[in-house]
């Protein structure tokens, strides 16, 4: 397989149409989550500013187990009953922080982590697990990533077997 990465231009809605059409090149005719998650996350990590770990978070039935991610190491298990990512994979929400202290029972497996994004990831009624997005800057997701984000982690479960 042959993929190069394209420098993103234009607005962030026109930046996340080029980057759904990256991810489903990077993921096209893979089925496997831990390979289409590594690619997925070093695409997101290596395209967008601002971003100190992008990566996954894989439901195993009981709690969430790191999956692959670029970032500093990152917490193993999370309950679904804690942080931010537990927050989405519980209500099947997406979450978006503008400021993870001030999140009630967030997680700081990076503290210099200040805002986070977290999309869970469900296919058919299964939860799968969920997209994780931190950055070092306060409120540095707007609905303009949100929703490109959202893409993105479709294209991710669409991908899967």
């Amino acid at each position: 397989m042959s993929f190069t990465a394209q420098t993103l231009s234009g607005d962030k809605p026109e930046q996340y149409a080029q980057l759904a059409a990256q991810a489903r090149a990077l993921l096209s005719g893979e089925t496997d989550r831990i390979a289409n998650a590594a690619n997925l996350a070093a695409l997101l990590y290596h395209s967008l500013p601002d971003f100190n770990w992008a990566g996954f978070y894989f439901f195993d039935g009981r709690e969430l187990v790191v999956g692959p991610f670029q970032g500093l190491p990152a917490c193993v298990r999370i309950p679904l009953d804690k942080g931010v990512c537990g927050a989405a994979a519980r209500t099947r929400q997406t979450q978006r922080v503008e400021d993870v202290e001030a999140f009630p029972g967030h997680i700081a497996c990076d503290a210099a982590s200040r805002s986070e994004l977290v999309i869970p990831l469900v296919k058919g009624d299964a939860l799968v697990g969920v997209l994780d997005l931190d950055s070092p800057r306060v409120a540095r997701f707007d609905a303009d990533d949100q929703q490109g984000m959202e893409n993105i982690a479709r294209i991710f479960v669409e991908s899967l077997e």
